[in-house]
């Protein structure tokens, strides 16, 4: 019998805040409170509808966000943190000050702000010295 450590819950953390979107849609409802789809998508630009109805239903299911439905014409949906999803505010704002202090730290390192493309690129020559 596998009895998993009762201390080290990063899976379950991991499972509501992994992805590209889901930290980016909680910065949104955090920072405005109750907003509607469209406001959302408006937010976040680069999100297909289809990816962040995924997103939205996650949270949903994880009992992080809530959405309420307006039965009028024609329908509003609008989500919210829940009670119980105001409790990753802290998870949430270490994080970002964590990468905030990161990307000055990379600044330091490489003298300029790095781009994904030219991070990975500096990795695969970093890679390379190490063979």
């Amino acid at each position: 019998m596998h009895m998993e450590a009762p201390h080290c819950k990063f899976e379950t953390v991991l499972e509501i805040l992994v992805g590209k979107w889901k930290p980016v849609v909680l910065f949104h409802l955090f920072s405005n409170g109750t907003m509607r789809f469209s406001e959302l998508q408006k937010a976040i630009p680069d999100i297909t509808k289809k990816m962040l109805t995924q997103q939205l239903r996650e949270l949903e299911y994880h009992d992080i966000v809530h959405r309420k439905i307006y039965h009028q014409i024609p329908p509003k949906v609008e989500y919210s943190i829940t009670e119980h999803g105001k409790g990753m505010s802290t998870v949430l704002q270490a994080m970002n000050d964590w990468g905030m202090s990161h990307l000055s730290h990379l600044n330091e390192l490489y003298g300029e702000e790095r781009s994904v493309e030219s991070f990975e690129g500096r990795l695969d020559e970093f890679t390379k010295d190490k063979e």
